[in-house]
């Protein structure tokens, strides 16, 4: 044996799993993330290697897949050569060449997860997981169900073990066949005993421990997140991963207990291996090598074309002319070309992008809400509420949907009765989608009509722990920090839109997932409205005067959502807009409108289904079906092809055709030149919009073990989270749905200012550093003066030249969109 300790640290070991397993909320706050955040400390490269090795996880495309796009050339050959001379240098050029190109390597996945909990089946002849999951999977989704089943767990204060006991003791059936488990679970025996019972010798411990919750990841990690953040479900439940792991070994001895009637050895009896250490460095591999001068390579093919493009379009010179309107949208990738779509109708607009809850973290509620809804980023705990006002009308209901429909007499009654208008309403829908009830759609989030609660008068308005409203110094901190970070501090246009987004689907367990995930995966219109009414606010005004920014009297801040699915949009608070503006409203909506008609246009080349050569108006009425179909498993494809992120003025990117595929933060190096804010978008665009890359790349090169797989099998597992079946571990991830057009590329940021700047920007907060130095993300400073190009490489900024690139003209966008359904090379637009 080797000299590891002999003693087994159950506390240690617990942190170490919640640490390595996945970390996904339950579905109504499904946010993206990282999804190899445990190994965020070390280089993207060698955590690739090192999971894959871990876990048996598939971190990169296949060769023949690269070898493929190399083929088809979305793999620049020259910048192929570029990356192995800088990875291998010029005397080892013509080796590596061969190696990348054409030698051969032994592609299969082995994981040290697995090898020692294996000798189960191998040694004893059972399959521990098919003799435990089944049971254990149905008990943790009764136990944390959120309103699916009809009868209730029974539930004890003192946790899921106590549950469990209480369910052994007084249940007609017990959960367990034999005697020693019983026992066991009596004498709240601890995860040493057990393992004793189990494994007999405490070096293989930990081991073991990994083996078998890693045999069930999903239900693992979100056991682990629930113990962690409790909130996360409306109606908590009192459970820990040590409860978990408890009661799984209580399974497993019950199942040997069972077919071997205690006649049975410790699984030390049959081990004739040492040890290992799960998580030793991982030794030098030739093949893990060559997968990421590909990965490189098919990156900076990417990467090349956009930044050529920047540095060849043509500044237009519009100081001093007053907008038309200005827009504020979320930086979210989806608006990149509804945006470009306005700016193509008219040119005098001027978006904007930011993170969409608009810079106020609270929590909302609705009428006669029970809860609280967080709309703000998911790490934020907001010390605010804002609450909507009753109205008069309400809002409808089906009785389908009743609570009653469950109970014995009104179900039979209902089903008599309702059943057959529902059977025949499912009927038409298979041939004209419409609304329903159970329709999610972004514009019921808030009614058009809705009033809310913003400003607080009293301080001692509290709920809960939670203030109600923003005072007028709160309010005023917050415009002021949105508008500085975006550079609009002046030129006010006669309107500002504050244009949340959220998204319509039917049948969408991943509905969370295209909401805004700047407000935890729902709809950001509170956010919009609240915005608008503190920047049209009398009083927070004159704080900002005092602070540089003087917004006109006849400028009025308006509030609106996007729906990113049905391309369409609502506007609130019409009624305060003066007669003038009231006209000009008019007016630009009509742009809105078509700018949205053409944004379903370009989005319908993706879809099979739908003929983009019909009539605008057609299209546009398929997309919106499509929104409400039943039997549509690609609403829309949200976050799908994302590689890069702007951070600068919209003339940095603005008559440059990017396909859809870039995250656009305003920011104007001027108002800030020292970065204060720039750190604070940083701050937010590595996590948030890198967190959605990576979700994207590691749901796209793995969908079995990183993504959820189809979506077609998915079943709703109490309401928080999917699997595949009745009995399935719950996935993580993102379904094939909706990564099946995705190219597997790390974020591009690009950051227009000063390197040193951009370095000052990115090292205030180490958590965010992490993201550049460890090459999670990629970073490029666009000098503003010289347009110049800084690439960070190994913590400091080098010159970056693009390899020569024949970037093309085109005079219209929407035309240049339609001519392929694959992703488009970046062109310049007339």
């Amino acid at each position: 044996m080797n000299s590891k300790t002999l003693l087994f640290d159950e506390t240690i070991v617990l942190q170490n799993l919640a640490h390595y397993l996945p970390a996904q909320n339950p579905l109504k706050d499904f946010v993206h993330h990282n999804t190899l955040h445990a190994f965020q400390e070390k280089n993207f490269f060698e955590a690739l290697q090192n999971s894959s090795e871990i876990f048996g996880y598939k971190t990169y495309l296949s060769l023949i897949e690269y070898k493929e796009k190399f083929q088809n050339k979305k793999i620049n050959k020259d910048i192929l050569e570029k990356v192995i001379k800088e990875r291998k240098g010029i005397n080892q050029f013509n080796l590596w060449n061969e190696n990348v190109l054409n030698k051969a390597y032994d592609e299969s996945i082995h994981s040290r997860i697995g090898k020692l909990r294996s000798l189960w089946k191998e040694k004893y002849a059972i399959n521990l997981d098919k003799s435990t999951h089944g049971i254990l999977f149905r008990i943790l989704c009764s136990y944390l169900d959120q309103g699916i089943s009809v009868w209730p767990f029974p539930i004890h204060e003192d946790g899921f073990l106590a549950s469990i006991r209480e369910l052994n003791n007084n249940g007609l059936f017990s959960v367990f066949s034999t005697s020693r488990a019983k026992k066991l679970l009596k004498e709240n025996a601890s995860i040493s005993q057990l393992l004793q019972i189990l494994v007999g010798d405490s070096l293989y411990f930990e081991n073991y421990l990994f083996d078998q919750q890693f045999s069930h990841p999903g239900w693992s990690g979100m056991i682990a997140t629930l113990e962690s953040n409790p909130n996360s479900l409306l109606d908590e439940r009192k459970i820990t991963l040590k409860e978990l792991i408890t009661f799984e070994l209580l399974l497993e001895v019950d199942a040997l207990d069972k077919k071997f009637n205690e006649n049975w050895e410790p699984l030390i009896s049959k081990v004739s291996f040492e040890t290992y250490d799960l998580f030793s460095k991982s030794e030098y591999s030739e093949y893990f090598d060559v997968l990421s001068i590909w990965q490189e390579a098919f990156e900076w093919s990417f990467y090349n074309q956009v930044l050529t493009g920047l540095q060849h379009k043509k500044d237009e010179n519009k100081i001093g002319i007053t907008p038309a309107f200005q827009a504020l949208f979320c930086m979210d990738d989806r608006e990149c070309s509804f945006r470009r779509h306005i700016e193509a109708l008219e040119p005098n607009a001027r978006t904007f992008g930011t993170a969409a809850f608009f810079n106020f973290e609270f929590f909302y509620q609705p009428i006669n809400g029970k809860f609280f809804t967080k709309l703000c980023p998911a790490p934020v705990t907001p010390k605010f509420l804002i609450k909507e006002l009753p109205r008069k009308k309400k809002r409808a209901k089906d009785f389908h949907y009743n609570k009653k429909s469950h109970s014995l007499f009104f179900g039979w009654l209902i089903s008599q009765t309702l059943g057959y208008a529902s059977a025949f309403k499912l009927f038409l829908n298979i041939f004209k989608p419409s609304m329903s009830p159970a329709t999610s759609s972004s514009f019921k989030h808030l009614n058009k009509k809705s009033q809310l609660v913003i400003e607080n008068t009293n301080p001692n308005d509290v709920i809960d722990g939670l203030q109600v409203g923003f005072s007028i110094e709160e309010m005023a901190n917050r415009v002021e920090g949105i508008l500085k970070s975006i550079g609009l501090v002046e030129n006010f246009a006669p309107i500002v839109y504050v244009v949340g987004h959220g998204s319509t689907s039917v049948n969408n367990t991943h509905f969370a997932g295209y909401d805004c995930g700047a407000c935890s995966g729902r709809p950001s219109s509170v956010n919009a409205k609240v915005l608008s009414y503190a920047a049209n606010h009398k009083k927070v005004r004159e704080i900002l005067v005092a602070r540089g920014i003087f917004i006109p009297t006849e400028t009025q801040f308006l509030p609106a959502l996007h729906d990113t699915t049905r391309d369409e949009i609502v506007f609130y608070d019409e009624q305060l807009l003066s007669e003038h503006n009231n006209f000009l409203h008019k007016e630009n909506s009509k742009i809105f409108i078509k700018a949205l008609a053409n944004n379903a246009i370009e989005r319908s080349r993706r879809f099979d289904t739908i003929n983009s050569s019909e009539s605008i108006s057609k299209v546009h009425e398929k997309i919106k079906n499509r929104s409400v179909s039943l039997f549509e498993p690609r609403p829309e494809l949200n976050h799908a092809t994302n590689a890069i992120c702007i951070v600068g003025r919209r003339n940095v990117s603005d008559h440059l055709f990017l396909d859809r595929r870039s995250f656009m933060n305003s920011f104007d190096y001027k108002v800030d030149p020292k970065g204060d804010y720039l750190a604070g978008i940083l701050n937010a665009v590595a996590p948030v919009g890198g967190g959605i890359n990576l979700e994207y790349y590691f749901s796209r090169v793995d969908n079995h073990k990183l993504g959820a797989g189809s979506k077609l099998p998915h079943n709703v597992m109490g309401l928080i989270g999917v699997a595949n079946g009745i009995d399935g571990d719950l996935r993580p991830g993102l379904p094939s749905q909706m990564i099946e057009l995705h190219d597997p590329l790390r974020l591009l940021i690009i950051v227009e200012h000063f390197p040193d700047i951009v370095k000052y920007a990115i090292t205030k907060a180490p958590s965010t550093y992490e993201w550049f130095v460890n090459n999670w993300v990629n970073l490029v400073a666009l000098h503003p003066e010289s347009k110049e190009l800084y690439r960070f490489v190994n913590g400091e900024f080098e010159i970056y030249k693009p390899i020569s690139f024949d970037i093309k003209s085109i005079d219209n966008s929407l035309e240049y969109a339609l001519t392929s359904s694959d992703n488009l090379n970046v062109t310049l637009i007339k």
